[in-house]
């Protein structure tokens, strides 16, 4: 196997595992430990990779920006669409419930299928969805408009939020870690906080690559969080920080 074929496949398995050894490598390639060094300083070089003491990561991409929403609805993965089913199901008939602005959430608000639902949003584009279905009633805050994401925001927004109980909130992220929920919009981030704080259970969306990211600002806690719906198990070292704040986490069986 050529050199450059080895390499394309290492960062496939990285995209798999996240983490890549020097053995690893010489194992699955039948190659030599400077072989495999040779492979990783070359991925090095090409910025395909971060090389750690024996091995190697992939960068991480948490400072690539961000699209506006019409460019990431045209990129909403499969993963987000299992996500979105999931989400969905967990709505009872009669449930009071709180939509935000991602397209996460908005693969929910498409596969939403109870007889009676009362919705609150912030998002043009959720209630454009909900319009559709018969017995949801919604409710669009008002506010200043973010042209590129659809959302409104404010004080207002966050005012009119505070007198509003909900069964359950439905939140998009931009990260999730050891040290809480971040995206990187403070005016959006504010908004977030105050759905979470008015539901009697807070739900997070976020797919498998939403973790161990710290986005610029932090907006809630992870103690703040009841449930998190994603595509697959987290890391251990993750799914452990999770658990230690009694969070439950749901997967597609």
């Amino acid at each position: 196997m050529y050199q450059e074929e080895r390499m394309l496949k290492i960062v496939d398995y990285l995209q798999l595992h996240k983490r890549i050894s020097v053995d690893d490598i010489c194992e699955i390639f039948n190659v030599s430990r400077d072989t495999a060094r040779r492979d990783l300083v070359k991925l090095e070089e090409h910025q395909k990779i971060i090389r750690t003491r024996g091995g190697a990561l992939l960068p991480k991409l948490h400072h690539d920006p961000i699209g506006n929403y019409n460019e990431r609805l045209l990129t909403v993965s499969e993963e987000k669409q299992v996500i979105g089913q999931l989400a969905a199901s967990m709505v009872r008939n009669r449930d009071r419930i709180i939509l935000d602005s991602s397209t996460t959430v908005q693969a929910c608000a498409e596969r939403l299928n109870v007889q009676e639902c009362s919705v609150i949003t912030n998002s043009i584009n959720q209630a454009d969805v909900l319009s559709g279905k018969d017995g949801v009633s919604i409710h669009l805050l008002g506010g200043r408009l973010q042209k590129e994401h659809r959302y409104v925001y404010g004080s207002s927004v966050i005012a009119t939020l505070s007198h509003y109980f909900v069964d359950k909130a439905f939140i998009g992220i931009g990260g999730i870690s050891a040290h809480g929920l971040s995206l990187i919009h403070e005016e959006d981030g504010m908004l977030k906080h105050q759905m979470m704080k008015q539901a009697d259970q807070v739900i997070i969306l976020a797919d498998h690559s939403k973790f161990g990211i710290n986005f610029p600002y932090r907006f809630a806690d992870l103690s703040e969080v009841n449930i998190v719906i994603t595509d697959r198990l987290p890391e251990p070292a993750m799914l452990e920080i999770l658990q230690h704040h009694d969070i439950e986490v749901v997967v597609p069986s």
